[in-house]
């Protein structure tokens, strides 16, 4: 069993950054993938980031922009995010699944864990 508890996110102006955190515990952590997702108001969830092992990948719209990182000794899976706009804004995620995250990635569907969510808010 994988609980995940997410922290960091709030309020920043654009062009500021912010430090997601996703601490997940389960002594397989570090085998699993891992994936950042996030929601804006009235939108559909959608991929942001993802990470197996040293490996990532990154939605178009954050690329440049967006680091997602591990820790696996703290078991925590971070999304450090420079350069904030408003369409940024939305509810973020982080999820977990043993396998097959690439696709599970592609669809948003099928992770096992997910994270409560966190709020990141930036205005212009």
């Amino acid at each position: 069993q994988v609980q995940m508890m997410q922290s960091g996110g709030g309020s920043v102006q654009a062009g500021g950054s912010l430090r997601l955190s996703c601490a997940t515990s389960g002594s397989t952590y570090s085998t699993y993938f891992m994936a950042w997702y996030r929601q804006p108001p009235g939108k559909e969830r959608e991929g942001v980031a993802l990470m197996f092992d040293t490996h990532t990948k990154y939605a178009d719209s954050v690329k440049g922009r967006f680091i997602v990182s591990r820790d696996n000794v703290r078991n925590t899976l971070y999304l450090e995010m420079n350069n904030l706009q408003p369409d940024d804004t939305a509810m973020y995620y982080c999820a977990a699944a043993q396998m097959d995250g690439n696709a599970r990635f592609a669809t948003g569907t099928g992770w096992t864990y997910w994270g409560q969510g966190t709020q990141v808010t930036v205005t212009s």
